[in-house]
């Protein structure tokens, strides 16, 4: 018997790749369809579609309830089919000569990531705090405090908050660190 959205979604937020997967698979070919319906191109579809996805993985954890997923998504791509069309109106509506000095703004590149690296960033991102709540609290502080904080605190200052010795820092690092590579691994 198939999982349940609510089945499939406490599955990610645990950090299973199978069920992000099978929720992809069940809902891919509805997503794909709002944009389509709407009129876009491929590629704005492949967009909505993209940031669909992306905006779920996001706000796995906030979604309050996981049955009703099915509505959450549609809602999504609605809106987001809804905001790409708005958008490209008002592209339209702007035409810039590309003579004389205005002919420099067509060479300007965009440093934004792309749709899928966005995604592929966010997944990472999402499996590297799933691995670090799977370690023991002494590796998850360390971490935390060494690769998480906004400002990261002085090994002295790291030292007294976990009550070790300065000089323990280092290897201890070395020793979470590839706990947690090892999980990442999995």
């Amino acid at each position: 018997m198939p999982a349940t959205d609510k089945e499939l979604v406490l599955a990610c937020r645990r950090g299973e790749p199978s069920s992000w997967e099978a929720l992809v698979n069940r809902y891919q070919r509805l997503i794909y369809a709002i944009p389509r319906r709407a009129g876009l191109d491929e590629d704005s579809t492949a967009e909505v579609f993209q940031e669909v996805f992306t905006t779920l993985l996001q706000k796995l954890d906030d979604i309050d309830e996981p049955e009703r997923l099915h509505a959450w998504l549609v809602t999504t791509a609605r809106r987001k089919t809804a905001r790409l069309i708005s958008t490209e109106r008002s592209r339209q509506k702007v035409n810039i000569p590309l003579d004389g000095d205005t002919a420099e703004f067509a060479n300007i590149r965009d440093r934004a990531p792309l749709a899928d690296e966005v995604i592929v960033q966010l997944e990472k991102q999402h499996l590297t705090r799933v691995a670090l709540t799977a370690l023991d609290e002494r590796c998850r502080e360390l971490l935390t405090l060494l690769f998480y904080e906004t400002e990261q605190p002085s090994y002295a200052e790291i030292a007294d908050r976990l009550g070790t010795s300065v000089g323990s820092i280092g290897p201890t690092r070395a020793r979470c660190l590839e706990k947690l590579f090892r999980l990442l691994d999995k």
